[in-house]
């Protein structure tokens, strides 16, 4: 999923304008069917211990539950059709945190730009949302290595009237532009020269999918992965090719992973031993594929290099 780059835009005309089963209105109402943990009194969860390297490992051992932050997005956390939570990073989590001896997983929707700050004051445990792993949010928290690697791709109508492929496209064709709230294709599009005034920030791809069917929009840009899953919805639009975005000057390929607060190095350790270990069995792969992942998508990058930027 896209990291924020910047201020977070409110500008779209499309909050409401989302699939059924796909929207974050319909995201908290899931959770409530699941009936949330300690919802009246259990808000935060217990303030990060000074001791080093964090004691939420054997906190979260000892309560049995860790809190996921999601954030509503197709495939990478979200609740489905049936109230039940899944997507990749959701999967992972139970997967991962069984290992660690932490038996249940609990949702905590959030809107995606409120992530971070919902993890640092302590509405949740960690962020579990196929987040990006950039410099800007490393000052931030901390991450586990990525569990997979992503190019960007376009929303475009049927035949790309336009022929936009890449953001130098954009703004050489004078194209309307859109993209998610908070995503790294904000920065990806400006850094192209694209005015980011002139950006329609709408709040997922499928309110991008809405907006170019609409012509609201000539191009939303996304993820490859949520671009082409979306697309097959619809019969008035198509995904691009792949491509890696341009960032100072060379091509970048992102990578998502979990993010935890950064006194708890311990458990994001510990995470890390045990998604090594599942990638190397391939346990990794059979986890994601279901929900539209490649094996191009599999990587073995660390969180330090994409630190780095």
């Amino acid at each position: 999923m896209a990291p924020p780059f910047g201020k977070a835009h409110e500008n779209s005309r499309a909050h409401d304008r989302h699939t059924p089963g796909t929207t974050r209105r319909s995201l908290l109402a899931g959770v409530a069917a699941l009936g949330a943990l300690g919802a009246a009194g259990c808000s935060r969860v217990a303030t990060a211990s000074s001791t080093d390297g964090g004691e939420l490992l054997d906190r979260l051992r000892a309560q049995g539950v860790v809190r996921l932050g999601i954030a509503g997005e197709i495939p990478f956390g979200y609740i489905d059709r049936d109230g039940h939570l899944t997507g990749e990073a959701p999967e992972l989590a139970k997967a991962v945190f069984k290992r660690l001896g932490v038996d249940r997983v609990q949702p905590v929707p959030t809107e995606f730009g409120s992530l971070i700050p919902g993890l640092n004051s302590q509405q949740f445990d960690v962020v579990s949302a196929g987040m990006y792993i950039n410099a800007e949010r490393c000052e931030q928290v901390i991450f586990a290595d990525p569990d997979y690697q992503m190019l960007d791709a376009f929303i475009v109508r049927k035949g790309n009237p336009k022929g936009l492929r890449d953001y130098k496209d954009v703004v050489a064709k004078k194209a309307r532009f859109a993209t998610g709230t908070g995503y790294a294709e904000i920065q990806y599009a400006v850094e192209a020269g694209y005015e980011e005034s002139e950006i329609l920030i709408v709040p997922d791809q499928v309110a991008g999918l809405n907006a170019v069917e609409a012509g609201r929009a000539d191009v939303f840009a996304g993820t490859a992965l949520t671009v082409r899953e979306v697309v097959k919805k619809s019969g008035k639009t198509e995904s691009t090719k792949p491509f890696a975005p341009l960032v100072k000057g060379k091509p970048h390929v992102d990578g998502g992973g979990f993010a935890f607060r950064s006194p708890e190095t311990r458990l994001r350790d510990a995470f890390n031993v045990e998604l090594r270990k599942m990638k190397e069995s391939g346990e990794l792969f059979r986890i994601l594929r279901p929900f539209g992942f490649t094996k191009a998508e599999m990587t073995d990058m660390t969180a330090k290099e994409l630190c780095r930027g």
